[in-house]
């Protein structure tokens, strides 16, 4: 298990280069746009305009903050995400456009190439104290806002606004959370 502070985490331009992505964790360590396996990153989205295409990756988007966006996905439906939507999962190769409601939002990423990964990402509301058993290889655990302590066999620790847990070899774990939190887990695995 490692803990990514918030402090740490890599400030970057976007594909595009329409704005500033903030990466949470990537692998392999440290790869480029063109050649990560999986990425898990926040951005913030001040104007309305067209996502970065990804060949050959999937990508699910959750809505951090702000008044939420419509996103024009090719061959779907216009569909508009809030804080209070589940997150989205859409194949990151095709046209996107993004329309803000009111202002600019902070969105949470996660992106796996399509031959190789699969992943999901769900939004967890902690209160109190609770075992959160672990079913995939990799998992990133977000504490979005709050404050949550976690204990893992003789690994204990505690995440802030912001900061991250990152799980490999995690099928079979059981984490043990406590605090008042808004989180998301990634979870990636084999496809």
């Amino acid at each position: 298990m490692k803990i990514l502070r918030a402090a740490d985490h890599k400030r970057m331009p976007w594909k595009n280069g329409g704005g500033e992505t903030v990466e949470i964790a990537v692998s392999p360590e440290d790869a480029g746009l063109a050649g990560f396996d999986w990425r898990v990153s926040m951005a913030t989205v001040a104007t309305d305009g067209p996502f970065s295409i990804f060949p050959g990756v999937d990508r699910t988007l959750a809505i951090l903050n702000g008044n939420g966006m419509t996103l024009d996905i090719e061959g779907r439906a216009p569909a508009l995400l809030t804080t209070a939507s589940d997150p989205l999962a859409f194949p990151a190769d095709i046209p996107v456009a993004a329309k803000l409601q009111d202002g600019a939002i902070t969105d949470l990423n996660v992106m796996t190439r399509r031959a190789g990964l699969v992943h999901t990402l769900v939004r967890l509301e902690i209160d109190g104290g609770r075992t959160l058993p672990l079913a995939s290889s990799t998992c990133l655990l977000l504490c979005h806002r709050g404050a949550l302590s976690f204990r893992q066999g003789d690994e204990t620790g505690t995440l802030a606004s912001g900061d991250a847990l990152l799980m490999t070899d995690a099928v079979g774990i059981e984490l043990k959370i406590d605090g008042e939190a808004t989180c998301y887990l990634a979870s990636i695995d084999a496809g």
